[in-house]
C-alpha cells in the first residue's frame, strides 16, 4: 500500500523523500522529527529540509508545544488543491515561455551565429549545464544570477557534486542567489574552491534564473517540468554580463 500511495505521490508532484514523509505523518499523527525518520525511513540530515519543503506546499503544519515542535500532515485532500496550484504554475511558466520565444527567435534571425536551443526536464538543464566545460579552461569563469530558492533536493545534490568537478577543472564560479535561499546552500558552496556565492543585492520573486559565459548566455525556468533556454550569441551574453556586473558591485561577500 505505501509503495503504490508513494508512487501517486511522486507522480503528483512531490519527492520520493517528500512522499515518505508525508506518508509517515499521516499513520504518526503529531510528532516530532525523531519518530517521523524512523517510520519514513528518510536521513536524519535532511528531514528539516523535507518538512520545509512540505510545509511550502501546505501538505505539513506544526505547532510548539513545551519548547518542542511537533510536526503534522494536512488532510489528505490538500494534496488535490496542491496539484491544481502546480497546474496553475505550469501554465503561467508556458505563458511566459510562450511571449519569450518569438524574442528568441527574432534574435536568432537578427545574426546568423545565433543558435537558441530549448531543452526540457532536469536531464535537459544538465545537459546545459556540461556545455560549459565543453567552452571553458583554467582560470576561465561563469556566473549564475538570481538563483531561485526553490529547487527540489536533486537539483542541489547535482551542484554540490559539479562544483567538485568544476573546482578541480579550475573553473571560476560566480554565484548570486534569492535571498530567501537558506544560508547552509551559500556555505555549501562557498566551500569549494573558485566559487564565490552571494546574495542578490534586491530580492527577485521569479522560478526562473539566469547564466552566462563566452559567447553563451542561460535562462533556466524552474518548474515541475524544468526548462532551460541556451542561446550562444556573443552580444546577448555580453547583455547579461553586463547586468551581472552591476548587481555583482551591489552585492556583498557572504558571511554565515
Amino acid at each position: 500500500m505505501h509503495g503504490e500511495a508513494a508512487s501517486r505521490l511522486e507522480a503528483a508532484g512531490l519527492t520520493g523523500g517528500e512522499s515518505k514523509v508525508y506518508l509517515a505523518l499521516l499513520e504518526l499523527g503529531p510528532s516530532t522529527t525523531g519518530p517521523i525518520v524512523e517510520k519514513s525511513g528518510v536521513a536524519r540530515s535532511i528531514i528539516y529540509q523535507l518538512l520545509e519543503r512540505l510545509s511550502q506546499k501546505g501538505l505539513v503544519s506544526h505547532v510548539v508545544k513545551e519548547k518542542t515542535k511537533y510536526f503534522q500532515a494536512a488532510q489528505p485532500d490538500r494534496l488535490l488543491e496542491y496539484m491544481d496550484e502546480r497546474q496553475k504554475e505550469l501554465e503561467e511558466s508556458k505563458r511566459k515561455l510562450n511571449e519569450l520565444l518569438p524574442k528568441l527567435t527574432a534574435m536568432q534571425g537578427a545574426a546568423k551565429e545565433s543558435e537558441v536551443h530549448v531543452f526540457t526536464g532536469f536531464k535537459g538543464m544538465i545537459s546545459v549545464h556540461e556545455h560549459t566545460y565543453q567552452k571553458l579552461k583554467r582560470g576561465d569563469e561563469y556566473f549564475h544570477m538570481g538563483i531561485t530558492e526553490l529547487q527540489p533536493p536533486h537539483f542541489h545534490a547535482y551542484f554540490k557534486r559539479d562544483h567538485a568537478r568544476r573546482a578541480k577543472a579550475g573553473i571560476i564560479a560566480k554565484l548570486l542567489f534569492s535571498q530567501k535561499t537558506p544560508k547552509e546552500v551559500l556555505k555549501n558552496r562557498n566551500s569549494f574552491p573558485g566559487c564565490d556565492a552571494r546574495y542578490m543585492p534586491i530580492e527577485t520573486d521569479t522560478p526562473a534564473w539566469f547564466a552566462a559565459y563566452k559567447d553563451v548566455a542561460v535562462i533556466f525556468l524552474v518548474s515541475s517540468n524544468p526548462i532551460t533556454i541556451e542561446i550562444v550569441n556573443k552580444e546577448i551574453a555580453g547583455s547579461f554580463r553586463a547586468y551581472f556586473e552591476e548587481f555583482w558591485k551591489q552585492s556583498k561577500m557572504f558571511k554565515g
